[in-house]
């Protein structure tokens, strides 16, 4: 488990979280219209934010070349870099849809990216924070082709294909997954006993004490006890559902974006 970091929180200021954007799925142009909501909503938390976690899966897929990087998605790292300028702190986990980033949001951006769950002091608060696939009992199948795709032979192997086919082998079967493929309101919660990541929570917190557990990953939004002063927020997505959390130092929340409304 790694250590924790503590991050003050100074009055007035809050934290947003938000996961699953998907960026690149399903189409050119509904990841565009979808790229400008983000736009727009991260435009408007600038005002209170003191941090902002994107809690993995920002892109449906992502490849780091040596020399070069996914094209689109100007405008959401356009704005990233804008609120880091500004002072803003941006911290990112990769999901299982991006995991192949490296370094070029930390050298471009400031942005530091994380791999696996870490633990926070956030205020006066515990957290524990991470995209949640791979976490949790079952699903054996995926946690060992996740060690296969994070190895350093996958990504050089990925490496020698060129650009054009590589990334447009990964955005034809990125059309065939879940994400792709779900309808509004398809997911659904499925009971104590299977929710993995709500058990995972609960495994935890049997060693270590967090007040709030906070991941993506499930599509869902999910505000789930995991004992009487200890809470699993799962933050949903952004292809048809747009929820994000915020921590106001004393309780999060989570919240549907509008446009126009207040954040």
């Amino acid at each position: 488990m790694s250590e924790i970091e503590t991050i003050p929180l100074a009055s007035g200021r809050k934290v947003y979280f938000a996961s699953d954007f998907h960026l690149g799925t399903p189409s050119h142009q509904q990841s565009r219209d979808r790229e400008r909501i983000i736009v727009n909503w991260l435009d408007t938390i600038r005002a209170d934010a003191d941090v902002i976690f994107l809690v993995g899966d920002v892109f449906d897929f992502w490849f780091e070349y040596k020399k070069s990087i996914p094209k689109g998605f100007i405008r959401l790292q356009g704005k990233l870099a804008e609120l880091t300028d500004a002072g803003i702190r941006i911290v990112l986990f990769t999901g299982n849809h991006d995991m192949w980033m490296n370094d070029y949001f930390t050298q471009e951006m400031g942005i530091p990216i994380y791999r696996e769950p870490r633990r926070y002091n956030i205020g006066e608060k515990r957290f524990f924070i991470g995209h949640g696939d791979g976490l949790g009992p079952g699903d054996y199948v995926y946690k060992r082709l996740k060690t296969v795709f994070e190895s350093g032979l996958a990504r050089q192997l990925f490496r020698w294909v060129h650009p054009d086919l590589g990334i447009g082998l990964a955005h034809a079967w990125s059309r065939r997954s879940r994400i792709s493929n779900q309808k509004k309101g398809e997911e659904h919660f499925l009971g104590e006993e299977r929710e993995w990541l709500w058990l995972y929570s609960k495994e935890v917190e049997t060693k270590t004490h967090h007040d709030f557990y906070i991941f993506g990953h499930r599509h869902l939004p999910l505000d789930l006890a995991v004992t009487s002063n200890s809470r699993y927020i799962n933050l949903g997505e952004w292809v048809s559902a747009k929820t994000y959390g915020v921590f106001d130092g004393a309780d999060i929340q989570l919240k549907i974006w509008e446009p126009n409304s207040a954040s």
